[in-house]
């Protein structure tokens, strides 16, 4: 039932994408002082979500105006500096990473839970 609206479908995808990249960033933490290491990425979601066969749509002016840097779901080398080691890995840069993907997994998990809400008062039905 919930897989058919495109609300709960792209909750579902952003859920996925968050923990795919919390996965990448926590490699990119453990390997932190590993010799050559070079910090992965993935792409940003809008780019994963279209390839899926999803749609994203501005809802006003300027309301979907971010960079790109790649175009799957498939860790990509993020640009960064690098250590005398040949390491690229900031601590403070997946810090931050991780924090945006925190935040987009809990938002994909309130959109789910309201959406669910919704249906179920539609039903007639409480929690």
């Amino acid at each position: 039932m919930f897989d058919k609206l495109d609300l709960t479908r792209m909750a579902q995808a952003l859920a996925s994408y968050s923990g795919s990249r919390m996965g990448v960033i926590a490699r990119n933490v453990a390997n932190a002082d590993t010799p050559g290491f070079k910090a992965q990425d993935l792409a940003p979601f809008a780019e994963v979500f279209a390839e899926s066969g999803g749609e994203m749509r501005a809802t006003r002016p300027g309301h979907m105006e971010a960079g790109s840097e790649g175009t799957t779901m498939v860790p990509q080398r993020a640009p960064g500096r690098e250590a005398p080691n040949g390491n690229s890995v900031s601590l403070e840069g997946e810090m931050v990473k991780s924090v945006e993907a925190r935040q987009s997994l809990e938002m994909a998990l309130a959109v789910y839970r309201t959406s669910s809400e919704v249906i179920r008062a539609s039903l007639g039905r409480s929690r």
